[in-house]
Order: C-alpha cells, then sequence, then structure tokens
C-alpha cells in the first residue's frame, strides 16, 4: 500500500479510478502517503456492498457482532505506536495527543460497543374497555431496537480515528453496515482502521471506506439509494446541504456541527481552573475542536486578571515540532485553513478586539502554524465573537452579571457544549440549566463519555455517545399482542 492507498470496498482492496493525491503533513509540508480518489461509481458500489451486506450482518447474534468489535479494539492497540504516528503525520496532532486521544480513544470507543446491551424492554400492560375495537382484555407490548440499515458515515479531519469509531463502533453493535467518507486532508487512518475490523473478522461489505477530495464522492454517497441514514460530523454549512438530500428521502440524520463554546468566568471562580480549561483551545488540536471554550464571557470583577493569566498562558505554551516531547501546539491541518484563522484574527482587530497575545506567525521555516492568540475587549456582535473559527483563538467579554452572561451566552447560532466556571456550585448548575446548549461543562472542560453528545440550534441534530449512540443507530420497533 506505501505506493498508493487502495479503497475498501465489498472486503476488498481496490485501486481508486481517479488516481491519488498527496496527503501532507501539516508539520513538515512534507508528503504522509497518497490517498485514493474514488469515483462516484466506486462510492455507490460502495454502498451496494454495504446493501448486499446488511442483511446476514443484522441478523447475527449481538455476541457475534460484539467479539469483532472486540478484536478490532485489541488489534488497534496491539498497533497503537504506528497508527499513532500516521495520525500525527496527517493531522499535526502532538505524540501525546494522537496516541491518547485518537488512536487510544479508538481503541476505547470499540471495545465500549462490544459490551452487548439489552435491545428490547418491555412497556407496561394496558387495559381496554370494551368499545368498538373489541371486547375487554389487556394488551402487552415489547420495545425492540432494530438497526437502520446502511449508514454512511462521513467524518472531519480534526480527529481521523475517535471520530470514526464513534460512528462505526455502535452503528455495527446494533447491526447496521457502514460506508465511511473521511475527509480528504486525513484518510490514511481510515483505512488503517477498516484493516483491523477486516482483521477481526468483519464480514466482506460490512465496512466500507471511499475517499476523494471531489465534492462528487461524498454526493454520491449521501443520495445514495442504498443508504438508509447519514452521519456526519464537520461544518454546519455542508450539514444544511446534507441534511436537503437526506430531507427528499427521508433518511434518517444525526449530525454533529459547529460550535462557539461559551465560557462564563463568574467573579468567585476557581481562576486556574478555568485558564487551564480555556486555555486547551490554544493547543488541544491547535483548537480544531468543536467543542473548545472559544468564546469567554467574564464578570468585569475577574476580567482583567483572567485576561493577564489567559495571555500567560497562551504566551507559555511552546509551538512546534508535534513530534517533539515538549511541543504542546502543533500546525492547523493546511496553508489554506491557516489564512482562513489568520484573517479571523485580522478581522478582530479591525472589528475593534485588542490583541493581547499571538497574532503573528511563529518563526518556524515549515508547516503551517498560528500562535495561540488571545482578543480581549470583544463586543458579542463582531465576527469573531460569532462564528467558528477553529483554531487556537481566545476572545473574551466582558459582562456585568448572570443575567447578561446568559443573554450572551445564549445569543449564539451554535448550541454544541457551553461552560460555566463559580466557586457557587447552586449558582453554576441553575446558570448551566439557562443555556441553550447539548452540554455544559460545569468547572471542567471534561467529558463523561456516557453522557450524550450533541448540539442544539445549528450545532447538530440528534445525540450520541454510551448508550444514546445505540439509540441513534437504531429504528425502535414495537411489538403488540393480547394478554
Amino acid at each position: 500500500m506505501s505506493e498508493g492507498q487502495p479503497l475498501f470496498v465489498g472486503g476488498a482492496w481496490v485501486a481508486p479510478d481517479g488516481g491519488h493525491h498527496p496527503v501532507t503533513d501539516p508539520a513538515t509540508e512534507e508528503t504522509v502517503g497518497w490517498a485514493p480518489e474514488a469515483s462516484p461509481e466506486q462510492a455507490r458500489a460502495a454502498c451496494a456492498a454495504a446493501r448486499e451486506a446488511f442483511g446476514a450482518w443484522s441478523r447475527t447474534r449481538p455476541e457475534e457482532r460484539a467479539a469483532v468489535l472486540a478484536r478490532a479494539a485489541e488489534i488497534i492497540r496491539e498497533r497503537l505506536v504506528p497508527y499513532a504516528d500516521l495520525a500525527r503525520a496527517e493531522t499535526g496532532a502532538t505524540t501525546g495527543t494522537a496516541r491518547a486521544m485518537q488512536v487510544g480513544v479508538a481503541a476505547a470507543r470499540f471495545r465500549r460497543y462490544a459490551r452487548v446491551e439489552p435491545a428490547e424492554w418491555p412497556i407496561a400492560p394496558q387495559i381496554h374497555e370494551a368499545g368498538p375495537m373489541g371486547k375487554a382484555g389487556v394488551t402487552g407490548a415489547l420495545a425492540v431496537r432494530q438497526p437502520v440499515g446502511v449508514v454512511a458515515c462521513v467524518t472531519s479531519y480534526n480527529n481521523p480515528w475517535a471520530n470514526p469509531a464513534g460512528k462505526i463502533a455502535p452503528a455495527l453493535a446494533m447491526g447496521n453496515t457502514v460506508v465511511v467518507k473521511p475527509a480528504p486532508q486525513d484518510p490514511l487512518s481510515v483505512y488503517r482502521m477498516a484493516e483491523a475490523l477486516q482483521a477481526a473478522g468483519a464480514p466482506p461489505g460490512v465496512v466500507n471506506v471511499v475517499s476523494g477530495r471531489d465534492v462528487a464522492v461524498g454526493e454520491a454517497v449521501v443520495a445514495s439509494g442504498d443508504v438508509d441514514m447519514v452521519s456526519f460530523t464537520g461544518s454546519t454549512a455542508v450539514g444544511r446541504r446534507i441534511a436537503e438530500v437526506c430531507g427528499r428521502d427521508m433518511k434518517r440524520q444525526l449530525m454533529e456541527l459547529g460550535g462557539k463554546g461559551a465560557a462564563l468566568v463568574f467573579d468567585d471562580a476557581d481562576l486556574g481552573s478555568a485558564v487551564a480549561g480555556i486555555g486547551t483551545t490554544f493547543s488541544f488540536y491547535s483548537g480544531q475542536i468543536c467543542t473548545a471554550p472559544t468564546r469567554v464571557l467574564a464578570q468585569r470583577g475577574v476580567y482583567e486578571r483572567l485576561v493577564e493569566h489567559l495571555a500567560a498562558y497562551a504566551r507559555g505554551l511552546t509551538v512546534g515540532d508535534p513530534g517533539k516531547p515538549g511541543t504542546v501546539v502543533g500546525p492547523v491541518i493546511s496553508a489554506e485553513h491557516r489564512a482562513r484563522v489568520e484573517s479571523y484574527v485580522a478581522l478582530g482587530r479591525k472589528e475593534g478586539a485588542v490583541l493581547v497575545a499571538g497574532g503573528e506567525r511563529p518563526p518556524l521555516e515549515r508547516g503551517f502554524f498560528v500562535a495561540p492568540t488571545l482578543l480581549a475587549d470583544c463586543g458579542n456582535d463582531m465576527r469573531v465573537a460569532r462564528e467558528e473559527i477553529f483554531g487556537p483563538v481566545v476572545v473574551v467579554i466582558p459582562v456585568e452579571d448572570e443575567e447578561e452572561a446568559v443573554a450572551l451566552a445564549n445569543d449564539s447560532d451554535y448550541g454544541l457544549i457551553d461552560y460555566v466556571w463559580s466557586g457557587d456550585v447552586a449558582r453554576a448548575f441553575r446558570v448551566a440549566r439557562r443555556l441553550r446548549a447539548g452540554g455544559v461543562g460545569i468547572n471542567t472542560v471534561g467529558r463523561n463519555m456516557e453522557a450524550p453528545f450533541g448540539g442544539f440550534k445549528r450545532s447538530g441534530v440528534g445525540r450520541d455517545v454510551g448508550v444514546y449512540a445505540l439509540h441513534a443507530y437504531s429504528e425502535v420497533q414495537s411489538l403488540v399482542w393480547p394478554g
């Protein structure tokens, strides 16, 4: 596969009709490998292969499907170092992030869905009086989770391991088959995941991977008549286009879209905790993560100190080669994305924001690096405060009190994950419940991986993670009988 990665269709490694394109290491600008360019016809063939495999796979015992997922998890763990090296080279993530948060999380997700859980649950019997529908009697009922069918998994570039695994594992556990369309910037890792699933015993056609830079490839997958559901992670703009296609054919959708996470920091907050949590935006994936707390709403009493400490935090981070142990901030994914992030920083200054830290391009000979950047004295009406930048940029907005903080937090097109820092736990929970977001971190940016994940408003449709993913990748069927 060193000469060019083939596609994975129907259990076979297939030469792509469109040749290959280079995958670039965003830290060195060197070529990591050659990704396949599928044709729309090959994309449709992958969907047909998944449809053909669905019947047999959906009828396998849940324990058999779980065994495949468990073996895949073990294979991924055994190959963690080479898989993580590839992920680091494709994405620019640091070695630690690639191992723990990319490949490590992927293995954990396959292990999680190797746990067989009940797919049916009883409903209380209902007593009926005699009437036009018949004699008096009792009806029993059972709710049963059934697989949706063929699931198209369209995944994002920022985590080519955890994101696809979070879709593939629960979808397969429920008896669905999948067609994965990875992001064109870093698809090679997803082919390694398919390789692991094949070695784990996934039957031909149960997992298929087709990639390409041409939007026609993704469009062919989403529009295929063989596809019953689309699970997408990416921008709101692309999500809207996918939703339009799904709507025409009444396809199920799971959409995890953009975010502009508000971090509400009150006067009584633990400043160190708030700075450390918000500071992850500067470092974790270089801010290329939809859950990042990028929009800080700081109460006046703590505002100046918070800005000062965030600036010091940003300036103290080591930017550079993600393969070196001391590096904290790696590059963004591409030169085009770097230009986009830099244009937002310039726009923020033009809008009246004060540049407190960063704003310059780090003095490195190669790589698509952006210095961790802090913009203060922002207004919630500025574009840098309203639009997703997807880079290591944090904007800080002063607020007077709780009411203003909640009002500004909710004044957003997005609602994925917000955050509240306050020493008054009762207030923190009270404020959290008023926020129009799918999740709220209270004095933490940590995640509970069994908690439902998804967004309000333009941040998405549906919920997954934990048992919620099993619901997301299933249809619920009712069985009713006379008692």
